[in-house]
């Protein structure tokens, strides 16, 4: 099994709420790169965006030792105060959970971005959230994937923390996390140098 399936796979463990196996942390080494993955050779600084408003918080703050760990990539997470989830890069998305909690886009950089919101919001069945997007949809920052109703899941959700994570950390030079307030689609919240 190759990493990238692993990672997947740990990827998928985390959506469903189950135990995902360790995952080990990035190298900038390039091991585990995928052949002919875009911008996988090509160095340069990528700004990925919020993907919701609210405000910055460390990615070890995370109630979940998944993210908090950074089992399944590094990043930040974001304490939301609106109800749109957007596009944080122009990309492809990959999977967009049955429950609508998460979901993956590759950027046109060849970047893995997973973006969960909320904590054990699976267990919800899809409460509270409204696809907009569909998985293959090709988007551009700032585009709506999911819309959320912000009320109900503070109530109901373990936590709304919503964690933005790049999951293929094994092909970044170098990752810059910002911080303070930020405004969906239009906030710089992550740096990557691409090796």
């Amino acid at each position: 099994m190759s990493r990238f399936v692993s990672r997947r796979t740990a990827l998928a463990s985390v959506i469903t709420g189950v135990a995902a196996a360790v995952v080990p942390h990035a190298t900038a080494s390039g091991v585990g790169r995928r052949p002919g993955a875009r911008g996988s050779s090509a160095a340069g600084t990528v700004e990925i965006y919020a993907p919701l408003s609210g405000e910055i918080v460390d990615i070890e703050d995370v109630p979940d030792v998944v993210f908090a760990e950074k089992i399944v990539g590094d990043g930040i997470a974001i304490k939301p105060t609106s109800s749109t989830i957007v596009a944080p890069a122009d990309g492809i998305i990959g999977k967009i959970f049955e429950t609508d909690h998460a979901f993956s886009i590759e950027t046109d950089e060849g970047l893995e971005l997973f973006v969960h919101f909320g904590i054990d919001t699976v267990e919800l069945k899809g409460e509270g959230f409204r696809r907009v997007a569909e998985e293959g949809q090709r988007v551009r920052r700032g585009d709506t994937i999911v819309e959320i109703d912000l009320a109900l899941l503070e109530e109901r959700a373990k936590s709304t923390l919503t964690p933005v994570v790049i999951s293929n950390m094994d092909e970044i030079a170098e990752l810059t996390k910002l911080s303070g307030p930020v405004t969906a689609g239009r906030t710089a919240i992550l740096r990557v140098r691409r090796e």
